[in-house]
């Protein structure tokens, strides 16, 4: 009770208190700090993705600039020959403002991708951007170019249907629960329906001979997947684990230790308020932290 108190209290918190606790989540401010991240891991046997903080832009110049600044991930992504690559907010790059636009930036960068021997993710984000987040991969995908994957949100009504649509491409699918808040009309609202739809999704890729990223922290489902992986024989290149940077380290590396692939979303910059607040929603254990970081207990 406390801490869902202390959740939903979070907006009269200063941002300093927030992101004292929330900096567990982010590799830090700067390029290097991801890329130093990425080199961390690979030397531990997991893998990340790359995520640049900032959503929602709203001026064409705003999202020409994150365009710019994603080509240098690329870049730097080639130089130090690492095995990551980049997920991509479509709104930062324009989708909210005008679909075409934003459309040309996100093909500019998965050209730019694909030029450079990489993959390349389009995040999914709230309701709003969802058919056109589908309908730009589904365009990128009948032009050619295959170095692009997508995210499927399981406690979207729609998915199932999304999957179908999408199948033709064998898409290379992030399957996670979601975390956004919508509403019961296009959403499913309790837990363990939403868990049923994963399991039922996940097996309809697998089937599907989709990639998969298995994107979960949820224990209930990650052995699920444990258990359809060895009861169907699935061969390892045709999926990975997936979890959050800072969530779940233990489990993280369980599953590393039992031989199957894993990466870590891995985000950074300065627009890192609206992500982390979205992570402390999903944990509200970490609200003890932040109670404890305002009023100086333990200090």
């Amino acid at each position: 009770m406390l801490n869902e108190l202390i959740i939903k209290s979070m907006p009269l918190i200063p941002k300093s208190i927030i992101k004292s606790v929330a900096k567990r989540y982010i590799a830090g401010s700067y390029l290097s700090d991801a890329i130093s991240m990425t080199k961390k891991f690979e030397a531990n046997g997991a893998m990340t993705t790359i995520d640049l903080l900032g959503e929602f832009v709203q001026e064409k110049e705003k999202a020409l600039h994150e365009r710019g600044e994603i080509t240098k991930i690329v870049d730097a992504i080639k130089s130090n020959n690492l095995k990551t690559y980049v997920s991509i907010k479509p709104t930062s790059l324009g989708l909210g403002i005008d679909e075409n636009f934003g459309y040309e930036n996100i093909e500019y960068l998965i050209k730019y991708a694909r030029d450079n021997q990489q993959f390349m993710r389009l995040d999914m984000e709230n309701s709003p951007y969802t058919e056109k987040t589908l309908n730009a991969y589904s365009k990128l995908r009948s032009n050619g170019l295959d170095n692009v994957g997508v995210v499927i949100q399981a406690y979207m009504k729609r998915s199932e249907n999304d999957l179908i649509n999408l199948k033709e491409f064998k898409p290379n699918v992030r399957l996670c629960k979601g975390i956004y808040k919508e509403s019961a009309e296009i959403a499913i609202q309790d837990k363990q329906a939403i868990r049923d739809n994963w399991k039922k999704l996940l097996a309809f890729l697998f089937e599907n001979g989709s990639y998969i990223g298995i994107a979960t922290h949820d224990d209930e489902l990650i052995n699920f997947a444990l258990d359809y992986i060895t009861k169907n024989n699935i061969s390892r290149d045709q999926y990975e684990f997936q979890m959050l940077l800072g969530v779940r380290e233990t489990r993280r590396d369980e599953i590393i230790k039992l031989g199957h692939k894993i990466r870590i979303y891995t985000p950074f910059g300065e627009d890192w308020y609206g992500y982390s607040i979205r992570r402390l929603e999903e944990n509200p254990d970490m609200a003890g932290h932040i109670f404890k970081a305002f009023f100086g207990i333990g200090k």
